[in-house]
């Protein structure tokens, strides 16, 4: 079992920078990919970037790329989101993932119970 907890979200100004943090505990971090995902009022959950167990893979939704960075400290059993120039159409509840999937989309055996960020326009 792997437990997960964000943190790290809040009220932004569009144009501004925020980072997530995902803290891991249980099993082995290091094993798994991680992963991040979010998901608007009214709307499906949707992929926004993951990245391999060693750090040396990530992958990105379109929608983000160039703005947000995947990073993870196996040391310290945490994952990060680094979101910059956010958008209000960024607003959402972000939830941190974890698993052993060959997959940067998933499927992932844990979740985070996700952080709220909203971005005013």
């Amino acid at each position: 079992q792997v437990q997960l907890v964000e943190s790290g979200g809040g009220l932004v100004q569009a144009g501004g920078s925020l980072r997530l943090s995902c803290a891991a505990s249980g099993r082995t971090f290091t094993d798994y990919t991680m992963g991040w995902f979010r998901q608007a009022p009214g709307k499906e959950r949707e992929f926004v970037a993951a990245i391999n167990w060693s750090g040396g893979g990530t992958y990105y939704a379109g929608s983000v790329k160039g703005r947000f960075n995947i990073a993870r400290n196996n040391d310290k059993n945490t994952g990060y989101l680094q979101m910059n120039s956010l958008k209000p159409e960024d607003t959402a509840v972000y939830y941190c993932a974890a698993g052993p999937t060959r997959y940067y989309r998933g499927p992932y055996d844990y979740w985070g119970q996700g952080t709220q960020v909203t971005v005013s326009s």
